[in-house]
């Protein structure tokens, strides 16, 4: 594996543990809930009982298992070994162990990790792509899990407001960003609550909106929409406001910036 991205599965391995304890994601709390996907994403994708979902660098699986509770057949793909040992062991107390697989690949492997397999839908949820240092070959593993007529779901952090500080107070990363040139971090938190972590070494990427969109196109992938979002899901700024819904939003007074983007775009046939 890439040193870099060796790094980082240590630094996601280390956050597992974190993060299924964590205030923030309420594992306890989503598994009394049971909630099903956000319903704008359902209003995108609509009936998916029957269908097929991969969901690509999956964490361990929360936003994946939402998928199965609406009756999609999903798949779960992450690098990182103890994300997916906790993705199946969430199943298994969910009792969505017959509608849900995981599987531990990094991203570029995922073809062949998965067999060769094809699916109705590609689901990829925030915080993926800027761990990924080559933006068009995910584009190519993308477009070669897809069945004709299948779709992309993509909603991610938007690649402007990553340039920004972590005050969000002034751009202090070029937007252009190239595979050989990561952002390199050293943090002990995560974006949630919870103990420090110890593998404290990232590599990042800024991808331009441009290059996320034409790895998806030289594909020979449709473009259907591209949508900009004032809002986040995580307190990405110390200024962003809550709604009391894992929301943040820009308040009143500041500039309207983008946060997050949503692609969806299909495979034709």
């Amino acid at each position: 594996m890439d040193p870099r991205l060796a790094a980082n599965r240590l630094n996601w391995d280390d956050r597992v543990a974190i993060h299924t304890e964590s205030e923030f994601y309420d594992v306890d709390g989503w598994l009394a809930d049971a909630p099903g996907p956000p319903p704008e994403e359902l209003a995108v994708l609509g009936d998916v009982a029957g269908k097929t979902l991969v969901h690509l660098q999956c964490h361990f699986g929360m936003d994946t298992l939402r998928w199965a509770r609406v009756g999609a057949m999903v798949t779960g793909l992450d690098f990182s070994p103890a994300a997916i040992r906790e993705a199946t062991l969430l199943a298994q107390r969910a009792g969505l162990s017959e509608s849900s697989t995981f599987v531990c690949s990094d991203v570029y492997d995922a073809p062949a990790a998965l067999s060769d397999h094809r699916f109705d839908v590609v689901y990829v949820s925030l915080g993926a792509l800027c761990w990924l240092p080559d933006v068009a070959a995910w584009g190519e593993v993308v477009a070669r899990l897809l069945n004709p007529g299948g779709r992309l779901y993509l909603h991610d952090v938007h690649p402007f407001s990553a340039t920004l500080d972590d005050e969000g107070e002034q751009v202090a990363y070029s937007y252009f960003t190239r595979p050989d040139q990561p952002i390199v971090g050293d943090y002990d938190t995560t974006y949630t609550d919870g103990a420090k972590l110890t593998s404290t070494e990232t590599y990042e990427w800024i991808h331009p909106m441009g290059a996320v969109v034409e790895s998806l196109i030289s594909r020979g992938l449709v473009l259907d929409s591209l949508v900009e979002h004032d809002w986040t899901v995580f307190q990405q700024f110390p200024w962003l406001e809550s709604d009391g819904s894992h929301r943040y939003f820009i308040p009143e007074g500041r500039p309207r910036i983008p946060l997050t983007f949503t692609v969806l775009a299909h495979a034709p046939g």
